[in-house]
């Protein structure tokens, strides 16, 4: 008896070992091909193989071909199957809850072009507001879906802020045709404060703040300028290349007594705008001049002309400065400083029926004229004449 209970233990231990064995040999494997966003087989695409039953974690890549395979796999398991290319990972596309067999490989591809495609679709559906077939809804991830709702909800709130915009600022540019100001000013706050990025929204709220500095006086006046001089800043800040803003910003300052501040924007509009700085340079130089700042106003008219030496209208301001300069001789004769003439007859040469034409010529003409210098007393005796002869 003993004898056989040794013999039977002895068999039962042999088919636990032989069970054990068997079971510690029972693998499957996971293999696919990769296609890459641009069409073709993907090379070195990294595959992570995550098993969800018992942790355990293997990686493998792509060959030239595209093509992976993954042997040796626990055998039952369940694994999530993803792919990773260049750091990046593709989590929307990854294969969940894959069960593993035995004998040939489980295929898991992954075709990147092909969610490419879909995510375009996805997007253009979100930003459109239209709704999505019912193919791309069952083909969605829950990650997808959650990022498209997003997406649609975010777009509802943009849509909504950009009808409001819309219409502020076209209110504020009506406001500022009709020369209304004070109301342009306040459409153009709203506008602003719904939208901080628009630059053409900060460039005109200066324009009209400067609008309105010009009707006011003393510590109001200095107020309305500083507030210019912010708005045409934060258009700038959002687009520093804008020429157009540069020069308005230097009429601006000019306007506001700030000379040395506005010849810097100036050379900043010329710099980003160099077809038209000839344009920007005489537009301060005919602003000094009303302001009777006569030489800083021939430093742009000269700016002007070495910008764009056919600049007709900067020839002639600065002829008319050129003659301010000009000397009287004792015997009456005008004595012009070099250039003056040449400014004048350029001018006619450019724009011979230009409105300035015959004041042009007109300088021109005094030039070769003498003046009568002989003083004359107004109030003495007129001279008598003879009388007259008679006829016979």
């Amino acid at each position: 008896m003993q004898r056989r209970l040794s013999r039977s233990l002895s068999a039962l231990a042999g088919l636990i070992l032989l069970s054990t064995a068997a079971y510690a040999q029972s693998t499957c494997s996971i293999s696919g091909k990769v296609i890459g966003e641009d069409g073709q087989p993907l090379k070195d695409a990294l595959i992570k193989i995550e098993r969800k039953d018992i942790k355990g974690s293997y990686k493998v890549k792509t060959n030239k071909k595209g093509e992976y395979f993954h042997a040796g796999l626990p055998f039952p398991g369940t694994y999530d199957v993803g792919i990773e290319v260049n750091g990046k990972p593709y989590d929307q596309i990854t294969a969940h809850n894959v069960r593993g067999r035995l004998g040939d490989p489980t295929p898991i591809d992954f075709d990147l072009a092909a969610e490419k495609k879909k995510a375009q679709a996805y997007t253009a559906a979100a930003e459109s507001g239209q709704a999505l077939t019912k193919e791309q809804a069952r083909d969605m991830s829950p990650e997808q879906k959650a990022a498209m709702e997003k997406a649609m909800k975010e777009r509802e709130a943009v849509m909504s802020k950009n009808k409001e915009l819309n219409a502020a600022f076209n209110a504020g540019m009506q406001a500022i045709q009709a020369q209304k100001y004070e109301e342009a000013i306040a459409s153009l706050t709203k506008a602003s404060e719904l939208d901080p990025k628009q630059s053409v929204v900060w460039a005109h709220l200066a324009d009209a703040y400067g609008q309105v500095a010009k009707t006011k006086t003393g510590a109001e006046k200095q107020d309305y300028y500083t507030k210019t001089f912010d708005a045409y800043t934060k258009a700038l800040e959002i687009k520093p290349d804008d020429a157009s803003a540069h020069n308005n910003f230097a009429l601006a300052l000019a306007a506001g007594g700030k000379f040395p501040e506005a010849q810097a924007e100036l050379n900043k509009a010329a710099q980003f705008d160099p077809p038209n700085a000839g344009k920007y340079y005489y537009n301060l130089g005919a602003l000094l001049v009303n302001s009777a700042q006569l030489e800083p106003a021939s430093e742009a008219f000269k700016k002007a002309l070495e910008a764009d030496p056919n600049y007709a209208d900067a020839h002639y301001q600065y002829g008319i400065y050129l003659i301010s300069k000009a000397q009287v001789t004792p015997d009456g004769k005008i004595t012009p400083v070099p250039g003056t003439k040449e400014s004048f007859q350029k001018y006619l040469e450019l724009k011979p029926d230009g409105p300035f034409a015959q004041s042009a010529k007109d300088m021109l003409t005094s030039m070769d004229a003498q003046i009568n210098t002989e003083y004359k007393n107004p109030s003495a005796p007129a001279t008598k004449k003879g009388p007259a002869t008679k006829k016979k």
